[in-house]
Protein backbone atom coordinates (compact mmCIF):
# COMPACT_ATOMS: atom_id res chain seq x y z
CA UNK A 1 0.00 0.00 0.00
CA UNK A 2 1.32 3.31 -0.90
CA UNK A 3 1.59 6.32 1.29
CA UNK A 4 -1.78 7.91 -0.15
CA UNK A 5 -3.71 4.96 0.47
CA UNK A 6 -2.27 4.72 3.91
CA UNK A 7 -3.36 7.80 4.84
CA UNK A 8 -6.53 7.63 3.38
CA UNK A 9 -6.96 4.06 5.11
CA UNK A 10 -6.24 5.69 8.50
CA UNK A 11 -8.27 8.52 7.76
CA UNK A 12 -11.86 6.62 6.59
CA UNK A 13 -11.43 3.93 9.72
CA UNK A 14 -11.54 6.54 12.17
CA UNK A 15 -14.33 8.73 10.21
CA UNK A 16 -16.58 5.86 9.99
CA UNK A 17 -15.44 2.28 10.78
CA UNK A 18 -13.75 2.80 13.86
CA UNK A 19 -16.31 5.90 14.80
CA UNK A 20 -15.42 7.01 18.18
CA UNK A 21 -18.96 7.57 19.12
CA UNK A 22 -20.74 4.90 17.09
CA UNK A 23 -18.45 2.30 17.11
CA UNK A 24 -15.89 2.51 20.33
CA UNK A 25 -18.95 4.13 22.37
CA UNK A 26 -16.75 7.07 23.75
CA UNK A 27 -17.36 10.60 23.71
CA UNK A 28 -21.17 9.60 25.01
CA UNK A 29 -22.00 12.17 27.05
CA UNK A 30 -21.76 15.41 24.82
CA UNK A 31 -23.61 13.30 22.16
CA UNK A 32 -26.56 13.18 24.02
CA UNK A 33 -26.45 16.23 25.96
CA UNK A 34 -25.22 18.84 22.89
CA UNK A 35 -27.16 16.83 19.90
CA UNK A 36 -30.61 18.75 20.62
CA UNK A 37 -29.37 21.08 17.33
CA UNK A 38 -27.85 21.31 15.08
CA UNK A 39 -25.97 24.37 16.13
CA UNK A 40 -24.43 22.77 19.10
CA UNK A 41 -23.73 19.58 17.46
CA UNK A 42 -21.35 21.27 14.94
CA UNK A 43 -19.67 23.46 17.51
CA UNK A 44 -18.72 20.94 19.94
CA UNK A 45 -17.72 18.28 17.07
CA UNK A 46 -15.31 21.30 15.96
CA UNK A 47 -14.09 21.65 19.38
CA UNK A 48 -13.80 18.63 19.66
CA UNK A 49 -11.97 17.51 16.77
CA UNK A 50 -9.75 20.93 17.50
CA UNK A 51 -8.57 19.46 20.82
CA UNK A 52 -8.17 15.82 19.58
CA UNK A 53 -5.96 17.12 16.32
CA UNK A 54 -3.84 19.57 18.94
CA UNK A 55 -3.58 17.51 21.45
CA UNK A 56 -2.04 14.62 19.53
CA UNK A 57 0.51 17.36 17.62
CA UNK A 58 1.74 17.99 20.99
CA UNK A 59 1.54 14.55 23.66
CA UNK A 60 3.18 11.98 21.03
CA UNK A 61 6.75 13.98 20.45
CA UNK A 62 6.50 14.36 24.28
CA UNK A 63 5.44 11.01 25.04
CA UNK A 64 8.22 9.76 22.61
CA UNK A 65 11.06 12.45 23.46
CA UNK A 66 10.47 13.20 26.38
CA UNK A 67 8.63 10.28 28.64
CA UNK A 68 10.09 7.40 27.01
CA UNK A 69 13.89 8.22 27.42
CA UNK A 70 13.40 9.10 30.89
CA UNK A 71 11.57 5.90 31.89
CA UNK A 72 8.59 7.80 32.54
CA UNK A 73 5.86 6.02 30.23
CA UNK A 74 3.20 5.36 33.33
CA UNK A 75 2.54 9.41 33.52
CA UNK A 76 1.15 9.59 30.03
CA UNK A 77 -2.54 9.39 31.15
CA UNK A 78 -1.41 12.34 34.01
CA UNK A 79 0.41 14.03 31.41
CA UNK A 80 -1.86 13.96 28.57
CA UNK A 81 -4.90 15.09 30.55
CA UNK A 82 -3.26 18.01 31.86
CA UNK A 83 -2.27 19.09 27.36
CA UNK A 84 -6.24 18.42 26.75
CA UNK A 85 -7.25 20.55 29.48
CA UNK A 86 -5.31 23.53 28.56
CA UNK A 87 -6.53 23.21 25.09
CA UNK A 88 -9.69 22.81 26.29
CA UNK A 89 -9.45 25.98 28.27
CA UNK A 90 -8.14 27.66 24.81
CA UNK A 91 -10.80 27.18 23.03
CA UNK A 92 -13.73 27.81 25.92
CA UNK A 93 -11.81 31.55 25.82
CA UNK A 94 -12.01 32.08 22.08
CA UNK A 95 -15.35 30.98 22.29
CA UNK A 96 -16.50 33.06 24.96
CA UNK A 97 -15.08 36.05 23.40
CA UNK A 98 -15.64 35.79 19.52
CA UNK A 99 -18.64 33.51 19.28
CA UNK A 100 -20.65 33.91 22.99
CA UNK A 101 -23.77 32.68 21.49
CA UNK A 102 -22.05 29.20 21.05
CA UNK A 103 -20.42 29.21 23.94
CA UNK A 104 -24.28 29.59 25.77
CA UNK A 105 -25.46 26.81 24.42
CA UNK A 106 -22.60 24.48 24.74
CA UNK A 107 -22.79 24.74 28.60
CA UNK A 108 -21.32 22.64 30.69
CA UNK A 109 -20.38 20.05 27.96
CA UNK A 110 -17.95 22.59 26.64
CA UNK A 111 -14.94 22.21 29.86
CA UNK A 112 -16.72 18.34 30.52
CA UNK A 113 -14.16 18.14 26.83
CA UNK A 114 -11.17 17.87 29.38
CA UNK A 115 -12.80 14.80 30.55
CA UNK A 116 -14.21 13.28 27.73
CA UNK A 117 -13.10 9.99 26.93
CA UNK A 118 -12.60 10.24 23.34
CA UNK A 119 -10.45 12.77 23.21
CA UNK A 120 -7.94 11.21 25.49
CA UNK A 121 -8.93 7.80 24.10
CA UNK A 122 -7.25 8.73 20.43
CA UNK A 123 -4.30 10.17 22.00
CA UNK A 124 -3.55 7.11 23.95
CA UNK A 125 -4.85 4.83 20.67
CA UNK A 126 -3.17 6.71 18.50
CA UNK A 127 0.41 4.71 20.66
CA UNK A 128 -1.10 1.81 20.84
CA UNK A 129 -1.45 1.63 17.41
CA UNK A 130 2.04 2.50 16.70
CA UNK A 131 1.19 5.02 14.34
CA UNK A 132 4.17 7.74 13.47
CA UNK A 133 3.49 11.36 14.47
CA UNK A 134 1.93 12.45 10.73
CA UNK A 135 -0.06 9.22 11.03
CA UNK A 136 -1.26 9.95 14.42
CA UNK A 137 -2.60 13.42 13.49
CA UNK A 138 -4.01 12.05 10.60
CA UNK A 139 -6.10 9.47 12.94
CA UNK A 140 -7.54 12.44 15.23
CA UNK A 141 -8.24 14.13 12.44
CA UNK A 142 -10.19 11.35 11.25
CA UNK A 143 -11.78 10.70 14.38
CA UNK A 144 -12.82 14.44 14.90
CA UNK A 145 -14.57 14.06 12.01
CA UNK A 146 -16.14 11.16 12.52
CA UNK A 147 -17.50 12.52 15.80
CA UNK A 148 -19.14 15.72 14.18
CA UNK A 149 -20.80 13.41 11.83
CA UNK A 150 -21.89 11.22 14.31
CA UNK A 151 -23.16 14.09 16.12
CA UNK A 152 -24.51 15.96 13.13
CA UNK A 153 -26.56 12.56 12.34
CA UNK A 154 -28.18 12.38 15.75
CA UNK A 155 -28.82 15.88 15.98
CA UNK A 156 -31.27 15.11 12.56
CA UNK A 157 -32.16 12.11 13.72
CA UNK A 158 -33.46 14.07 17.83
CA UNK A 159 -35.39 16.73 15.06
CA UNK A 160 -37.30 14.09 13.58
CA UNK A 161 -38.31 12.69 16.76
CA UNK A 162 -39.47 15.64 18.29
CA UNK A 163 -41.64 16.01 15.78
CA UNK A 164 -43.15 11.90 16.05
CA UNK A 165 -46.05 11.02 18.33
CA UNK A 166 -43.79 8.71 20.63
CA UNK A 167 -45.75 6.58 23.24
CA UNK A 168 -45.06 7.71 26.64
CA UNK A 169 -43.27 4.90 27.73
CA UNK A 170 -40.71 5.51 25.20
CA UNK A 171 -40.58 9.66 25.31
CA UNK A 172 -37.46 11.09 26.30
CA UNK A 173 -34.20 9.03 27.44
CA UNK A 174 -35.30 5.79 26.29
CA UNK A 175 -36.31 6.76 22.36
CA UNK A 176 -33.21 8.66 22.17
CA UNK A 177 -30.94 5.79 23.38
CA UNK A 178 -33.03 3.37 20.73
CA UNK A 179 -32.47 5.89 18.00
CA UNK A 180 -29.02 6.25 18.98
CA UNK A 181 -28.80 2.47 18.64
CA UNK A 182 -29.78 2.42 15.43
CA UNK A 183 -28.08 5.01 14.64
CA UNK A 184 -25.08 3.02 15.55
CA UNK A 185 -26.42 0.09 13.22
CA UNK A 186 -26.08 1.82 10.68
CA UNK A 187 -22.18 2.68 11.23
CA UNK A 188 -21.58 -1.39 10.92
CA UNK A 189 -22.16 -1.23 7.23
CA UNK A 190 -19.00 0.59 6.57
CA UNK A 191 -17.08 -2.71 7.97
CA UNK A 192 -15.84 -3.78 4.54
CA UNK A 193 -15.04 -0.21 2.80
CA UNK A 194 -11.84 0.39 3.34
CA UNK A 195 -11.08 -2.79 2.49
CA UNK A 196 -12.94 -2.47 -0.71
CA UNK A 197 -11.54 0.55 -1.81
CA UNK A 198 -7.65 -0.61 -0.97
CA UNK A 199 -7.71 -4.11 -1.61
CA UNK A 200 -7.46 -5.64 1.69
CA UNK A 201 -4.25 -4.03 2.02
Amino acid sequence: MNIGASIMTILLTGILMDNFVLSKFLGICPFLGVSKTSSGSMGMGLAVTAVMVCATAVTWPLYYFFLVPMGLEYLNTILFILIIALFVQMIEMVLKKYIPSLYKSLGVYLPLITTNCAVLGVTLLNLDNGYNFFESVINSLGAGIGFLIAMLIFSGVRGRLERCNVPKAFSGMPITLVAASIVSLSFSGFGGLVDGMFGGA
